[in-house]
């Protein structure tokens, strides 16, 4: 079908399958990063319940560092800051990954006769916000 397309809608299918791959990208990320969000959340949960005196340890790339109770909530304080605007630049981006690609589909659709109709609620990827 797409070589029976007019150059412009050609163009423009393109452009819609690269915003699909975008937004699978993006909702890969956010994924990743809710992920570690939550990690870090739980690990400041736990730190509630040990004594300010415990041995410490945290995870330096290969190896493991000592580290004292105040070092270790503020270090997992910034940590779920940082995720939390992460996600949420993360989720600003997929909703305008998500109002391209219905914007282009329905430039598309105008173009080709309005044929098909709107693909249903899934948008780009069938992701569904994941």
């Amino acid at each position: 079908m797409q070589g029976n397309l007019p150059p412009e809608a050609q163009e423009k299918l393109e452009q819609l399958q690269d915003l699909q791959d975008t937004a699978q990208q993006v909702a890969v990320q956010k994924n990743q990063a809710e992920t570690e969000l939550t990690e870090a959340q739980n690990a400041l949960d736990e730190l509630d319940d040990i004594d300010e005196d415990a041995t410490m340890f945290r995870e330096v790339g290969e190896l493991f560092v000592k580290t004292d109770y105040d070092d270790a909530q503020e270090n997992l304080d910034d940590k779920v800051d940082t995720l939390e605007i992460r996600v949420e630049t993360l989720e600003k981006q997929e909703s305008r990954v998500q109002e391209q690609f219905e914007s282009l589909q329905s430039e598309l659709q105008n173009m080709l006769g309005g044929a098909g109709g709107p693909s249903g609620p899934t948008g780009p990827g069938g992701a569904g916000g994941a």
